[in-house]
């Protein structure tokens, strides 16, 4: 197993075409740049939105007209949807295996394993990344959960290390911990921005990035150009801070989580007493299936590259959508 090596890739993912085939799965590591975005033309926007009431459970019977999308404030025409709960889905698990997270590596093997078995479908596939110091592929996107819980087996703890030897890719000063930005950036804008379909990542990580070469607003926005929902299962093992909770000098925490999940679409899991990894992945998998599709051709159509608000509006006012707060009008390539 390789670790990404970050300057590997950068050259040959810009030259080539966006592939119409997948490559064929591959128990080995492969390395990943943290490239600038490829820009993409803008005609439809997709929106995969969840519907909860006020109590917190998600409804699924829906109609179309049941839904107003407003994009920067005004009313767009909704020309596709859909609540099939068999739509393809193509989910990325990143897992965070840094120091502190050692006394959960068993548990998330376990529960990620199960929850694989049962939410894939035959037109699925999923991915698997750890990240510590580093980020590494376990397994790129296969059908297999063999293949997968194979890759699960791998999970292994990478630890952070001191500014004396930053690794194989020196950081500002600081030292390396927890990449967990650069690997959302990595999962959204390399594996998934050129897939079609329903695009999830599943992140467990305690929430503490130390070390990412990116920020959380560039993991934020390559999520939301790839068009993926990000949904983080907070997990922390308290142990791990001397019964103190997060360390300072890391950033991360239940609130950065929240602004990743908040801003593409997702929602925040938390593991505690009361609820199991097990559970929350039982909760993961119920609203997965339960999404709407919804897409439309904006009324201003420039693109020009900036940033759409987006809000979605129920007729029901006990009821509420979670949805993406925007997309990037991309302007197209020049030729």
């Amino acid at each position: 197993m390789r670790p990404f090596l970050f300057l590997a890739l950068g050259v040959a993912l810009l030259a080539q075409p966006p592939q119409q085939t997948r490559p064929q799965a591959s128990q080995q590591a492969r390395p990943i740049e943290l490239d600038q975005p490829i820009k993409v033309d803008v005609d439809v926007v997709s929106i995969l939105a969840s519907v909860r009431d006020k109590k917190g459970a998600l409804i699924a019977n829906l109609e179309k007209n049941d839904f107003t999308v407003l994009e920067d404030g005004k009313p767009q025409e909704i020309k596709y949807f859909t609540r099939e709960s068999d739509l393809p889905l193509t989910i990325g698990l990143l897992v965070d295996v840094s120091g502190s997270q050692r006394n959960l590596i068993d548990i998330e093997r376990n529960a990620a394993s199960q929850f694989f078995s049962q939410v894939l479908r035959k037109k699925d596939e999923a991915f698997l990344i750890q990240f510590g110091e580093e980020t590494e592929l376990l397994q790129d996107y296969t059908n297999s959960t063999r293949l997968l819980s194979n890759g699960l087996n791998q999970l292994r703890v990478s630890s952070g290390v001191s500014g004396l030897h930053p690794g194989p890719v020196p950081t500002a000063g600081g030292p390396r911990g927890t990449v967990l930005y650069d690997a959302v950036y990595l999962a959204a804008n390399d594996k998934l921005r050129t897939e079609v379909g329903r695009k999830v990542i599943v992140v467990i990580t305690d929430g503490v990035d130390q070390g990412s070469r990116l920020t959380l607003n560039q993991a934020v926005e390559a999520a939301q150009k790839a068009d993926a929902v990000i949904y983080s299962i907070d997990y922390s093992d308290p142990s791990a801070y001397g019964g103190y909770g997060m360390v300072f000098g890391g950033g991360g925490g239940e609130g950065y989580l929240r602004k990743i999940s908040d801003e593409t679409g997702g929602h925040v899991f938390k593991v505690d007493r009361k609820h199991s990894l097990d559970d929350i992945f039982k909760q993961l998998q119920d609203e997965m299936r339960s999404q709407y599709a919804i897409g439309y051709t904006p009324q201003n159509d420039t693109k020009d590259g900036s940033y759409r608000k987006l809000d979605i509006k129920l007729g029901n006012k006990d009821l509420k959508a979670q949805a993406r707060k925007g997309y990037y009008a991309v302007k197209p390539e020049s030729r």
